[in-house]
């Protein structure tokens, strides 16, 4: 159920001039052309498994080569969840960390509810984030233990989640509100049940990583949820393989629920083993305003000291998953008309209900502009985060695609009433139906080579960008002096690295100077037009008030879509939900910009991000309602339009 195209690039060599011009080499573009009209090569790796999508640029066994600067985008989601997870094991997920590594790699895997499933394109690299409270539980549960048997709620659980169905999701929504607050069965909480599936889940990992081939990142999920719900979960990505991961077991939130102690974990792994680790923490749209709050977890004043941990430890932010988007919300960005995007703002993870004010330290966007703010009176930006995205699945499988998505519990997989179906009963009533689960979203990292090494470094230097799903390829420059014929052409790369910054970095010294941005994005292989770029500020003024503004800088038709007021006009909606399809009729398969702020003061810090965005598209509802003869009721949302947004570039007055 492929939407119908009629707009691709003219010819295969304007793709490779585009594409060299976005920093991908021409021999790349070839053999990934190639690679799509031929034959794949004989299975490689550990297994008898279709290899990744770097594995059409790399030959089978060579080693990585590091290029000056990087020169394409790996993709990935630094957030998956297996079997071995609690809450999803206990839901009905019966996939391995093995088979989630599989299935991003190419493979087809038989999914949680017996139905086949693949992605259409593989991943470059994976991060398995098992939760570490619980982490080797589920499988003690499934086989009897007596520990567990002896203890009433644990054995109520297990005989839940070998009922199956409604009973096993009841179960796993239980154990998240007694995780949430505290209250888990005590054989859940001893971290004796880690260390084989810890040990197990590294031997996995280490076994599918090939440098220069596919990257398997050893992880796993803190999951603070303060004292009610309040989302403070991160997750814990290693640059080192197994002979130093082994040598500390998983934070687990028995131990503490302070992100202030991650960080102490964080340093002191980075003491003993010589390695390095960083965190990524998710979902501020469900922390009920403690993800950005402006004070220590019980509620002291931070100083500097904190800042510099915060921001030594968290360098980037996940804006899109599952659990909706925390980029920016309509309340606090009113002439932001694309803020209305996936918004889950009602509660928090257990249900509890927002208060007045909540939403101001939840977004990403005001973050970013109270980490200017806290740089004046603190001497560190702690919220200086680059942008991710990952999925937050709990069936193995990672695959935020519109016309294949497979949920987040096996309760979400495919089916025609999975739509209506209750995800959770808030407290105040409102009942969460598992048709605003998000099909979101992949990460792109613009790293030198596909390694472990290379990945985690441009991660740490926040060389990396957002999706909601869509691969669309996408560069950002900051610089003084770039000019108008550099935004287009082979010298964009060239230029923006030389004479500039890329998405991540920082501009110091105006010296009486505007910034300026090279943009460049192309469309997703296969996938929607383009509608529009747009960069987005933020910045402080000398009384410390936060501002905000958003300007059009690139988009499509533009000969007939004349800006009114400032406001580029809609690309327009070709989405036929009665057969689930759009054409790209509208929309451009590119969009280049060359723009120097207008309203630019040396003297004011600054935050600058790339927000790109598709024309409109059918939501994976609309794909069901097709696939499944069912008709959704009248507030189920059921075309969207997808986006990718950028890590910022800062600028700091020298």
């Amino acid at each position: 159920m492929k939407p119908s195209t009629s707009s691709e690039p003219r010819s295969l060599g304007a793709v490779l001039a585009r594409r060299v011009a976005l920093g991908v080499s021409i021999a790349a573009s070839v053999a990934l052309a190639i690679a799509a009209c031929t034959a794949p090569p004989a299975p490689r790796g550990p297994t008898a498994a279709s290899t990744s999508g770097a594995a059409a640029t790399a030959a089978a066994g060579a080693a990585p080569v590091a290029d000056a600067y990087p020169t394409r985008v790996w993709w990935g989601d630094e957030h998956v969840h297996s079997g071995w997870s609690g809450d999803a094991g206990l839901a009905g997920t019966i996939l391995s960390p093995e088979d989630a590594v599989r299935f991003v790699r190419g493979e087809e895997l038989t999914s949680n509810t017996g139905q086949k499933a693949k992605l259409p394109e593989p991943l470059d690299w994976v991060v398995v984030t098992d939760h570490s409270d619980a982490m080797g539980v589920i499988n003690e549960v499934r086989a009897g233990a007596p520990e567990f048997l002896a203890d009433p709620t644990s054995r109520r659980w297990g005989e839940m989640m070998k009922e199956g169905g409604e009973a096993g999701q009841k179960a796993a929504r239980e154990a998240v509100t007694a995780q949430a607050n505290g209250r888990l069965p005590k054989p859940f909480m001893d971290p004796k049940w880690m260390v084989s599936a810890w040990e197990k889940t590294i031997d996995v990992m280490e076994r599918y990583d090939e440098p220069g081939r596919f990257t398997a990142f050893i992880g796993y999920e803190w999951t603070s949820n303060a004292v009610a719900g309040d989302n403070l979960h991160r997750n814990v990505i290693f640059r080192d393989g197994g002979a130093r991961a082994r040598q500390v077991l998983p934070l687990t939130t028995s131990q503490s629920r302070d992100p202030a102690t991650l960080w102490a974990w964080l340093a002191a792994y980075e003491t003993k083993t010589g390695g390095k680790v960083l965190a990524i923490p998710h979902n501020g749209n469900l922390s009920n305003g403690r993800m950005f709050e402006e004070k220590t977890y019980d509620g002291g004043a931070i100083d500097r000291a904190w800042a510099e941990a915060r921001a030594r430890w968290e360098p980037l932010f996940e804006l899109y998953q599952y659990k909706g988007q925390s980029e920016a919300h309509p309340a606090l960005s009113p002439t932001d008309e694309f803020a209305r995007f996936e918004l889950w703002d009602t509660a928090n993870l257990d249900g509890v209900a927002k208060k007045p004010g909540m939403l101001r330290t939840e977004y990403w966007r005001e973050a970013l502009g109270a980490g200017l703010r806290l740089q004046g009176s603190l001497g560190v930006n702690p919220f200086r985060l680059g942008a991710v995205a990952g999925t937050d699945t709990h069936t193995g499988l990672s695959a935020p695609i519109e016309d294949d998505f497979w949920g987040k519990f096996p309760s979400n997989e495919p089916s025609p009433d999975r739509w209506e179906r209750v995800y959770k009963k808030e407290q105040s009533g409102y009942v969460r139906r598992d048709w605003t689960l998000g099909a979101q979203g992949y990460t792109g990292v613009w790293a030198v080579a596909n390694t472990r090494e290379a990945l985690w470094d441009a991660m740490m230097r926040r060389e990396t960008y957002a999706t909601s799903g869509p691969r669309i390829t996408v560069r950002f420059f900051g610089g003084w002096d770039f000019v108008d014929a550099e935004m287009q052409g082979p010298d964009l790369v060239a230029a923006g690295y030389s004479r500039g910054v890329p998405m991540g970095g920082s501009l110091r010294g105006a010296k009486g100077r505007r910034p300026t941005f090279l943009v460049a994005a192309t469309k997703a292989p296969g996938g929607a037009n383009l509608d529009r770029a747009q960069v987005v500020k933020g910045w402080v003024d000398a009384g410390g008030k936060q501002h905000e503004r958003i300007w059009d800088v690139a988009w499509s038709d533009a000969d007939r879509r004349r800006p009114v007021r400032g406001k580029v006009p809609p690309v327009g909606d070709t989405v036929d939900l009665a057969r689930a399809t759009y054409t790209n009729d509208i929309g451009a398969t590119e969009l280049f910009a060359h723009f120097e702020d207008p309203d630019f003061d040396p003297r004011q810090r600054a935050f600058y991000y790339l927000r790109v965005l598709e024309i409109p598209t059918p939501r994976w509802t609309a794909f069901d309602a097709v696939r499944y003869g069912v008709k959704p009721a009248a507030d189920v949302t059921m075309k969207q339009q997808e986006r990718a947004a950028t890590s910022p570039v800062w600028y700091d007055p020298a």
